[in-house]
């Protein structure tokens, strides 16, 4: 009788590196832990894999890197969310790489870390606690990333624009946004959404290590038929304490969305939270004249310098000589003087007045610690309690908030 041949161990896991050779001790370990069960994939290879049908009957995936991959994060990323889509677990295999990528890879969604050399029997641990941990299903993962709005409300509008490339005007919106929804210390904190309008390089995903989600370019292109509903679905919360509507993935001209299309935008985050932050672009484009219109409060973000100067007075002619609300303007002179720095303050004045303008908020310079934060993508409320620079936008939120709450209560 002739004996056919046993049909090949399916595969449950498999290996993802730039080259698996470098990393001799995963291979003896996957070999002791699965025998012939398992595979090996380059990381060009793992993204097409994962949409193939055979990828959904997968375990887990031992992703394996060194300081040389850590140019290549933000694809890594993609991987790993590529494999939490189809509910497979991730286990994240470092050597020599620093610890903000470690931060970075892990927020991004990788259930376990081990360090390389592999220590004696930790891969097999890894795999043992990812094994007893409840399976969630893969269905569920959608429905739970959309944010369920309640229509009930008219939200203040605070936009906040940059007069000077790194002027820390994203760092602002950002902060200043997470320190109104925190700000309430009641049972009922504000509701608070924080929108990036920057369609090119906007940096509030990145400031807060968000998704950027499909949904938002779905919406910006068909933003007519906009509801409550396909707005949330385009929302991404942070901590469940925010929520953001992230710049695109790709970047789109800026004339996508025009006047019309922005205004109906922020009337239904307005209809939906308490107070809607918005993140300008660097350029002022045609719908700029439709967020200065609308906001209770509109920050210009500058430095002590001449260019920041030179674009004020530019801005002020333009608004003046088109009519437009310029005296709506607060002006936010970040990395200002220290108190005890005689001379800035006299500088900060000799500003203030050749530009005919007022710069009642100033912002101290909050040093490395702000860097940082946004490298991390932490609000500074998180990296940096005591940061000088928070301490002063903790200010700005319970001031915002108490004029809000009067607000309500006189109406």
């Amino acid at each position: 009788m002739t004996g056919t041949p046993a049909d090949p161990a399916p595969i449950v896991a498999c290996t993802i590196s730039r080259d698996v050779q470098n990393f001799d001790l995963l291979i003896e370990d996957m070999e002791t832990l699965l025998g012939e069960a398992w595979g090996d994939l380059g990381f060009d290879e793992a993204l097409p894999f994962l949409h193939q049908p055979e990828a959904a009957e997968m375990e887990f995936v031992a992703i394996a890197i060194d300081a040389i991959d850590e140019g290549e994060l933000s694809y890594i990323t993609e991987i790993i969310a590529g494999a939490k889509a189809l509910g497979i677990k991730v286990i994240l295999i470092a050597e020599d790489v620093t610890p903000a990528s470690l931060h970075q890879l892990l927020r991004g969604g990788a259930d376990e870390f081990v360090p390389y050399p592999l220590p004696e029997g930790e891969l097999s641990a890894a795999v043992e606690r990812l094994r007893t941990q409840d399976p969630v299903p893969v269905a569920q993962a959608p429905e739970g990333s959309k944010v369920k709005l309640a229509g009930d409300g008219d939200g203040v509008l605070i936009g906040v624009q940059g007069l000077s490339g790194g002027c820390g005007a994203t760092t602002l919106a950002v902060n200043l946004a997470y320190e109104l929804a925190t700000v309430s210390a009641g049972n009922k904190p504000p509701k608070v959404c924080l929108i990036d309008l920057g369609l090119q390089f906007g940096s509030v995903a990145t400031y807060l290590d968000l998704p950027r989600r499909e949904a938002v370019f779905e919406t910006l292109s068909d933003i007519e038929s906009m509801d409550g509903d396909s707005f949330g679905q385009a929302l991404v919360s942070f901590e469940d304490k925010l929520q953001v509507f992230t710049s695109p993935a790709d970047i789109l001209p800026l004339d996508l969305v025009g006047p019309a299309e922005i205004g109906k935008l922020l009337d239904v985050a307005r209809e939906h939270f308490d107070y809607v932050v918005v993140d300008m672009p660097g350029s002022l484009v045609q719908w700029t004249e439709t967020v200065l219109t609308e906001a209770q409060i509109f920050f210009a973000v500058m430095e002590l310098d001449m260019r920041s100067a030179q674009n004020t007075l530019r801005l002020k002619r333009m608004l003046q000589s088109e009519e437009l609300p310029f005296d709506k303007i607060r002006f936010a002179l970040n990395r200002a003087p220290k108190f005890t720095d005689l001379q800035g303050k006299s500088r900060v004045k000799r500003m203030a007045d050749s530009l005919g303008i007022s710069l009642e908020l100033q912002l101290p310079d909050g040093g490395r610690a702000v860097m940082q934060a946004c490298d991390h993508g932490q609000p500074l409320a998180t990296h940096a309690t005591k940061n000088p620079l928070r301490k002063e936008i903790v200010k700005l939120a319970e001031m915002l908030n108490a004029i809000g709450a009067d607000s309500a209560e006189a109406a």
